[in-house]
């Protein structure tokens, strides 16, 4: 039997609250995290400098012999790599939304005239070098202030702001894809811990009957041909078994880069393939499809074209520079006032091009929110359709085709000690008998990797809505 977990109902358990002791960098965008694992802990960027880089898990603390589903996730959460970047991404355009509230810097100007001439001017008392030197120079200190029209930074606080929304959108993204990458490769080294333990069965038994086989020979009772073909099953076993330890191996480190680390520092995942659940109505499904964050991040998109648009239909708009300063005349140790005012005249350029190009990149995006909930209503109907094949599988292989594998097995082996029985009839029936448990196995591999994609679809459980489902029906 496969003694594991459901992993479903391990990722129901969650952690504690994380987020209410950290900072969590999708509530600092304005988004709210779906369902769908909102309890783990996640990589925040601190709102400082950074000092250095975190240490990778498994320096500065020992990963135990054995993992579970709930551990593996905490640490890719954590630990990922482009989980971390886009965390800092989100910091970035957190700092690009308050660059863009600024107002304009007021400009400093010095202007000197009149200094260093090349020529002596006269005067009733002789010549003068007045003009060669700074004594008739005229000295100009103004300040100039651009005032932005047309609504300019509000309108551009605006486009900042809700870009900085959409960082929080894709951050959510990829924190569910995370949670799929790592929940599938759990999956998977689940599934070759049970090949494993399989072939090692297999093993062990294709041992006991080459023993058997090589006594009936030595006895006379059977053509040494039987013990060759028993050699020749044992040994293909044999190679099966180092084909899986070598795919564990791999599949260890493939669970360890999803935390970025390049050594496993764990030998085995704890869970189990076996409990299935009965699964929920369609219906039910497509209600929560909007939870998807590739769906919902489209409102927020829709609102930062917009944004842009009104950015760009404001810069039809001339900026007024205002200067004003005062004037030295050294020659007559006076000084004067200066003001100035400049508007550029939008006779060509009034962004013309600027304002088409974000009309278009509005309708393009309109065409994209639907493509996206096209394509993510068909993912569904997709993933849907192969969870209930293999929930179907899964059932028919547990209650009927395995235990008549198994019966007419043993039902084998003790006719072949009878002499009732071929080897190759019982050969046969082995290899039916392990095809049959491998079938089982790619079955539920089957069902739990259409389990997890589904609720990355809706990004919640499918344990929450059966809960739910059975509260209503009370």
């Amino acid at each position: 039997m496969i003694k594991l977990v459901s992993l479903a109902w391990i990722v129901s358990l969650g952690l504690p609250l994380y987020c209410a002791m950290t900072p969590c960098p999708l509530h600092a965008a304005g988004v709210d995290p779906r369902p769908l694992g909102n309890d783990l802990p996640a990589y925040s960027a601190p709102q400082d400098e950074p000092t250095g880089t975190a240490p990778a898990p498994g320096t500065r603390e020992k990963l135990p012999d054995e993992i579970t589903v709930r551990q593996a996730l905490s640490l890719a959460l954590m630990y990922n790599p482009e989980l971390a970047a886009s965390s800092w991404e989100m910091r970035s355009g957190e700092a690009r939304s308050v660059q863009a509230g600024l107002f304009p810097n007021p400009e400093l100007a010095v202007e000197v005239e009149n200094f260093g001439g090349s020529r002596k001017e006269e005067t009733p008392g002789g010549t003068s070098e007045r003009i060669k030197r700074f004594d008739g120079a005229e000295t100009t200190v103004a300040l100039s202030q651009l005032i932005e029209l047309g609504g300019k930074r509000s309108k551009r606080k605006q486009a900042a702001d809700t870009e900085h929304d959409l960082l929080g959108w894709d951050y959510e993204t990829k924190r569910l894809d995370t949670i799929t990458l790592v929940r599938n490769a759990f999956i998977d080294l689940l599934a070759l811990q049970e090949r494993m333990a399989l072939t090692d069965g297999l093993v062990d038994l294709s041992q006991d009957v080459f023993n058997t086989v090589s006594e009936r020979v030595k006895a006379g009772k059977v053509s040494p041909v039987e013990e060759t073909r028993a050699q020749v099953a044992l040994s293909t076993i044999q190679i099966e078994q180092e084909r899986i330890a070598r795919e564990l191996e791999a599949g260890r480190k493939r669970l360890a880069a999803t935390w970025g680390s390049n050594t496993p520092g764990f030998q085995r995942v704890a869970g189990t393939l076996e409990t299935i659940t009965a699964l929920p109505p369609y219906e039910s499904l497509i209600a929560r499809i909007a939870q998807n964050p590739d769906i919902s991040r489209w409102d927020t998109e829709l609102e930062q074209r917009e944004a842009a648009l009104q950015l760009e239909k404001s810069q039809r708009y001339p900026d007024l520079t205002i200067a004003g300063g005062v004037k030295y005349l050294d020659e007559s140790n006076d000084q004067t006032y200066v003001m100035g005012m400049s508007l550029p005249l939008p006779f060509i350029d009034r962004n013309q091009g600027g304002i088409l190009e974000a009309t278009y990149s509005l309708q393009k995006a309109r065409q994209e929110r639907t493509a996206a909930e096209v394509g993510t209503i068909s993912n569904l109907d997709d993933s849907y359709q192969t969870l209930l094949s293999a929930y179907t599988a899964v059932t028919v292989l547990r209650d009927t085709i395995l235990p008549g594998a198994e019966s007419a097995f043993n039902a084998s082996q003790e006719g072949y000690l009878e002499g009732k029985f071929s080897y190759l009839d019982v050969l046969d029936v082995q290899r039916s008998l392990f095809d049959a448990k491998e079938t089982y196995i790619n079955s539920l591999v089957s069902y739990h990797k259409a389990l997890t994609s589904i609720e990355r679809l809706i990004g919640e459980n499918l344990t929450a809505i059966e809960t739910v489902q059975t509260n209503e029906k009370e």
